[in-house]
């Protein structure tokens, strides 16, 4: 079992944003590669969570789940994180390090093959995000894989089930704030070198749900695009949530309260 996390406090070319409670590391896609290297040269934990408006939102309106998520890296995903960063600090974030582009990303640029773990989903989905992974990134190997459907009392044998096949890489994908709890509250029983929460990512691997168009992904309005696919679902979260986190980053710019009590 790996004993440590790893410290990335002495990162020299790292830099933290706050957003409220929460702290974003300001890191491009290759520094991004490199964080994860790191891990696994020292074997060291780390856990990511892939940071967009809504995740940080969740985390404004409810105490524990800012807290489950500072016991994580938090990487900038989407453009209203960006947005956030610009109001709050004058510069937006280097990079877009959505799980969606950064995962393969990592996948394609790491310099060791990785033994990796999905979990999340539905079956038919993890399935299929499987066989895309084998195919597309033959020097990785997939060493297990299940749904995401887990009660409270699966997660002893679920986390046992993993450990036993020592992954360097654990990819949860049951939408948050549900992946990064049960990454933080496991974590003693993982025995894991990374994990990543996720998201949708299996989702659009599978081909389940498509991705927006590279043009519209480049003008960061992908989120208008999978609006339109899942307008019920998705709804409250962009047309109700952008606005209402673009109104908490003013009042942090203003020195108001944000958060509820």
């Amino acid at each position: 079992m790996l004993a440590k996390k790893l410290d990335t406090s002495s990162r020299a070319d790292s830099k933290i944003s706050p957003i409220g409670p929460l702290s974003v590391m300001r890191l491009n896609r290759i520094e991004a590669v490199e964080l994860v290297q790191a891990a696994l040269e020292q074997r060291a934990q780390l856990d990511i969570a892939i940071c967009n408006a809504h995740t940080a939102l969740t985390a404004f309106e409810d105490a524990d789940y800012a807290a489950v998520l500072g016991k994580m890296v938090l990487l900038n995903d989407g453009i209203g994180v960006n947005l956030a960063n610009k109001i709050l600090h004058g510069e937006g974030f280097p990079d877009n390090l959505n799980g969606t582009d950064l995962v393969p990303f990592i996948l394609e640029n790491i310099d060791r093959p990785l033994r990796i773990y999905l979990l999340g989903a539905k079956d038919a989905q993890v399935n299929l995000a499987k066989a895309h992974l084998e195919k597309t990134y033959p020097a990785h190997v997939i060493v297990g894989h299940r749904n995401g459907y887990i009660s409270d009392a699966d997660c002893p044998e679920v986390c046992a089930k993993i450990s036993a096949v020592k992954p360097d890489l654990l990819l949860v994908a049951m939408g948050n704030p549900r992946q990064e709890r049960f990454i933080v509250e496991n974590r003693h029983h993982l025995d894991v070198g990374v994990t990543i929460g996720v998201g949708a990512l299996f989702d659009f691997l599978s081909g389940s749900v498509a991705r927006a168009p590279s043009f519209i992904r480049a003008i960061g309005l992908e989120w208008l695009f999978r609006l339109a696919q899942e307008p019920r679902r998705l709804v409250y979260r962009y047309a109700i949530g952008i606005p209402k986190f673009l109104i908490v980053i003013l009042k942090l710019k203003f020195g108001l309260k944000p958060l509820r009590s």
